[in-house]
């Protein structure tokens, strides 16, 4: 009863000097008054009122507070009565974001970038705090693509330089090398290409050089004192022939090309 005389007599007083200012009722979605069941026989409020709002669970007004404070003014309500959807980022697996483990409002936009074969809903890149939540879940999903490739081929004594990964997507390429004293042939990257990978390098065999060959054929290394030696294809190895043996007139050269861990040994006699 006293606030409907305080409506009335504010009304009264609005009309003094001329036709009266008023707000329409104020219906805040997912919102609700301060002892709005006092309100509800009112259309309209006078300039000048004075009320409280809070918001719905899993939603809060713009000035974050329990209860906001709102007045009727000429130009109506001031601030604009309002709540909006809290979202809650989660940690994305699969994927990250900056926003991981916190709270955003209606209205903000957060990016997610999706670990290699996996995407968000529609391959977007960016989901927004919309009234129901999450624009598009915040998940990333396995990309079922075609185009992808599976893990980089093996190579015989030779390996990536990287970390492998169960999917490549298009144009991803990887690198090769190859085990000590083994000669790398071919490309040393390959490319992701409609599901395939392109060919791979090959990493060929060193020469070994052992005391027992060389006493077969009365040589020894040239420059060299020890027994044993490794040599790269493509490699030369010097030879000579012990003392007192000679050369052979059909002998290989003295001089031998490793090719793909085999090469002519010279022969003294």
């Amino acid at each position: 009863m006293l606030l409907l005389f305080s409506v009335i007599l504010i009304s009264w007083v609005s009309t003094v000097g001329g036709e009266a200012t008023l707000c329409d009722f104020p219906k805040i979605h997912h919102g609700f008054l301060y002892d709005e069941e006092d309100y509800n026989p009112f259309s309209q409020v006078p300039t000048g009122e004075v009320f409280y709002y809070s918001c719905e669970y899993n939603f809060v007004s713009p000035s974050k507070s329990f209860w906001t404070r709102i007045t009727c003014t000429e130009e109506g309500w001031s601030p604009t009565p309002k709540c909006l959807r809290m979202c809650s980022f989660p940690f994305v697996k699969n994927g990250h974001s900056e926003s991981s483990g916190l709270i955003h409002l209606e209205g903000d936009t957060v990016q997610i970038i999706c670990n290699t074969g996996y995407s968000l809903q529609n391959n977007e890149k960016n989901i927004s705090c919309v009234e129901r939540g999450w624009s598009t879940p915040p998940i990333c999903s396995f990309t079922k693509s075609t185009a992808y490739c599976g893990p980089p081929p093996s190579i015989n004594n030779g390996d990536i330089t990287s970390f492998p990964l169960s999917v490549y997507p298009p144009g991803s390429t990887v690198t090769y090398r190859c085990q000590s004293f083994y000669k790398l042939q071919g490309s040393v990257t390959v490319t992701c290409r409609n599901k395939q990978w392109s060919e791979p390098p090959r990493c060929l065999d060193p020469c070994v050089v052992s005391e027992e060959n060389m006493n077969k054929n009365n040589i020894q290394l040239k420059w060299r004192n020890d027994g044993k030696l490794y040599a790269k294809t493509g490699d030369a190895v010097e030879f000579q022939c012990k003392f007192p043996y000679k050369a052979k007139i059909s002998s290989p050269s003295f001089r031998a090309i490793c090719q793909e861990g085999k090469f002519e040994y010279p022969i003294c006699e």
